[in-house]
């Protein structure tokens, strides 16, 4: 069962996008808002290379006022203070922003951003890709189409990437079901997705606030379902953030193979309530892993081996 050593770095959380299901996001000049400076970013990056890390991991708000060469110059002094450590960043609605920013095609984004150092896109942002759905709590965003074509984009111009679901909000069973069929769709299209990451909603501090959250059951069902209908996909992840390290240690049983990694540092979820923590040392998912009678494989972002521990 594998797990990866990293760190989550979120620069900004001024969004233009203000989805109705994020607790993270903020307006610029609002309280909570910020941007992190590039001596921020690499600092953060700075203080988990002793520990081993094999990647950062990339994500923040669509900020309208943020300049896209902001952007490439934070990928480019990363990779150049850490070139063994593998960039994975930014949603596939990050690459379209940063292409309107820019006056560059997604394509010309992606294959600037690979140049300087981008590795893989990490593969949030896909929430639901029901149109109902996303009229409802994300309308400003990218659409689920839209979505899937930057993906497949990414993976002609040769970079993998993960997929998600964010489910347990107003989506109904049959677009779950939708949302799954299309990505084994794209699968046997490209073959360039990696993982499949069902994300469970937390309402505490959304627009939504008055949904309950799911259930370890519901959680459960979600990734059982992914691995049974996800044929083409080799990896189903269990994000321990947002289900916890116990109900990612019984995924175990219901078809997952990665509980994620060590993080150090996870804002967004946390910002809409999540009790899972924010970092976890590597010794303690060796042990859940153990325990639960599987063989703990340290991967890096492509599913190398890094590290083969004792069953």
């Amino acid at each position: 069962m594998y797990f990866i050593s990293n760190r989550h770095i979120n620069h900004t959380n001024i969004c233009k996008n203000r989805c109705d299901f994020c607790a993270f996001s903020r307006d610029a000049g609002q309280e909570g808002a910020y941007t992190m400076t590039l001596e921020q970013v690499l600092g953060k990056a700075r203080e988990s290379l002793a520990e081993g890390i094999t990647e950062l991991h990339i994500v923040g708000g669509e900020h309208p006022d943020l300049p896209y060469g902001a952007i490439r110059e934070m990928i480019a002094e990363l990779h150049a203070l850490a070139p063994q450590v593998h960039l994975t960043a930014f949603t596939a609605s990050e690459i379209v922003h940063f292409a309107g920013i820019s006056g560059m095609t997604e394509e010309e984004v992606l294959l600037d951003l690979k140049a300087v150092g981008l590795g893989s896109l990490p593969g949030g942002g896909a929430e639901v890709f029901s149109r109902r759905v996303r009229d409802m709590v994300c309308a400003r965003k990218i659409s689920g189409e839209k979505w899937l074509e930057v993906h497949k984009l990414a993976h002609r111009c040769g970079l993998r990437t993960n997929a998600t679901m964010l489910y347990g909000h107003v989506e109904t069973a049959e677009e779950r079901v939708d949302h799954l069929l299309r990505l084994r769709a794209a699968q046997d299209e490209t073959g360039g997705f990696q993982a499949f990451i069902p994300l469970a909603f937390h309402p505490r501090n959304t627009k939504l606030a008055t949904l309950a959250p799911t259930t370890g059951i519901d959680d459960l069902k979600m990734l059982a379902l992914a691995r049974l209908m996800l044929d083409n996909f080799d990896h189903i992840k269990a994000y321990w953030v947002m289900i916890g390290l116990k109900l990612a240690q019984i995924s175990l049983y219901f078809g997952v193979n990665d509980v994620d990694g060590t993080i150090v540092e996870e804002t967004i979820t946390r910002a809409a309530g999540s009790e899972a923590g924010q970092a976890v040392p590597r010794s303690e998912l060796v042990r859940i892993i153990q325990d639960a009678g599987r063989t703990p494989v340290e991967r890096d972002t492509l599913y190398r081996v890094v590290r083969r521990y004792q069953a």
